[in-house]
């Protein structure tokens, strides 16, 4: 027999403590209001196994199920009320996001260029939004996911502590724990809406396969998720056992992928990465005081809504300081959206004004 009792027993046992370790990292991390704390506590359990010789993979049908699960989060944030806010303001809200897009794939230009950061690697990581989005999708493109995903996530805390502090600084209040709706349901959703969410997911699994899509797991609930929901033909529930089990799923599997070369390489860009990061705040920055002096918005309205975070985060930080909450969510879900649209775009524009042309395969470590 290839694979013996004692070895059968050795891999439950390694699978049972990955999941013990991630769980109780990602509670300890939410404690201390660390963003994606869901990921970060899978990724990182999955990392320090994978350098230390566990030998655990994680099947591809996984990898295409939190895909699914990310794509109908992002297909929850377009509601009748964000679309109002939208048309109401849309040339300005167009310039600010697409202006964002830009300044992004100019900050994943200069990594590539001149930080020697590899392939699409840089363009993908720079991408300013949808963290989890663009992790999910970079490999079809031919990233380096597991740097891309160290990039977005370096971002999303260098930001999200950074729009922290600006909110404390202007007002003095503190963040309370408030998410847009259908990312706020409790444990027990709605029996109907649950069903389908979930419905919706298994489908983005099925006709993303069938359709070959690059990413199509993603994008496929992602467009038919928004369209139905703004439509008010299905509602879309993400209760916070299903986020946090495709959290788990796709952190555990970028992270079970790690080898020690990647991290050594991941920590020797970690300085430039920040720069970038710095760079790309200071850019959105300029958008958000176009936007006070051009719609006479709040500076603190303004930056949150232009900030390069996470539209959760953001939304938690919008709703804590009583600023302008449809208009942060509308213009962070319209940049959400748009980056997850034109990632493969942009990411292949930034290759071609480098000189470099994009990989087909994973770049090398």
């Amino acid at each position: 027999m290839p694979h013996t009792n004692a070895w059968r027993a050795r891999r439950a046992g390694l699978w049972a403590a990955l999941a013990v370790i991630s769980f109780s990292l990602a509670y300890g991390l939410e404690r201390a209001n660390i963003p994606a704390a869901m990921f970060l506590g899978p990724m990182l359990t999955g990392l320090v196994f994978a350098v230390s010789g566990a030998d655990l993979v994680m099947p591809r049908w996984t990898f295409a199920a939190a895909q699914s699960v990310v794509g109908s989060m992002v297909a929850v944030t377009i509601t009748a009320s964000t679309l109002a806010t939208l048309i109401q303001n849309w040339p300005a809200m167009l310039t600010a996001v697409a202006l964002v897009v830009t300044f992004g794939g100019l900050v994943g230009f200069g990594l590539m260029r001149y930080g020697g950061l590899p392939g699409t690697t840089a363009a993908w990581g720079t991408s300013p939004g949808g963290a989890a989005a663009m992790t999910a999708m970079a490999e079809a493109f031919g990233a380096d996911m597991r740097m891309v995903a160290f990039m977005q996530y370096m971002r999303l805390l260098v930001v999200v502590s950074s729009a922290a502090g600006v909110s404390r600084l202007l007002l003095g209040g503190h963040a309370v724990a408030a998410l847009p709706p259908g990312l706020a349901a409790g444990v027990a959703a709605p029996p109907l809406a649950l069903a389908q969410t979930l419905g919706l997911i298994a489908a983005g699994v099925v006709l993303g396969r069938v359709s070959r899509l690059p990413a199509g797991s993603l994008v496929v609930p992602m467009l038919g998720g928004a369209a139905l929901h703004a439509a008010g033909l299905i509602d879309i529930v993400l209760p916070p056992w299903l986020l946090f089990s495709a959290y788990a799923l796709l952190g555990w599997f970028i992270g079970l992928r790690f080898t020690p070369q990647t991290v050594r390489h991941a920590l020797r860009a970690a300085p430039r990465i920040l720069c970038g990061i710095l760079s790309l705040m200071l850019l959105c920055s300029s958008i958000a005081w176009l936007l006070v002096k051009w719609m006479h918005v709040d500076p603190l309205s303004a930056y949150l809504a232009t900030s390069p975070g996470g539209l959760d985060s953001m939304a938690i930080i919008a709703v804590g300081s009583g600023c302008n909450v449809p208009f942060v969510l509308a213009l962070q879900s319209l940049r959400l959206f748009t980056v997850v649209l034109t990632g493969p775009l942009v990411a292949r524009l930034v290759c071609r004004l480098s000189e470099s042309k994009p990989i087909r395969g994973k770049d090398t470590d």
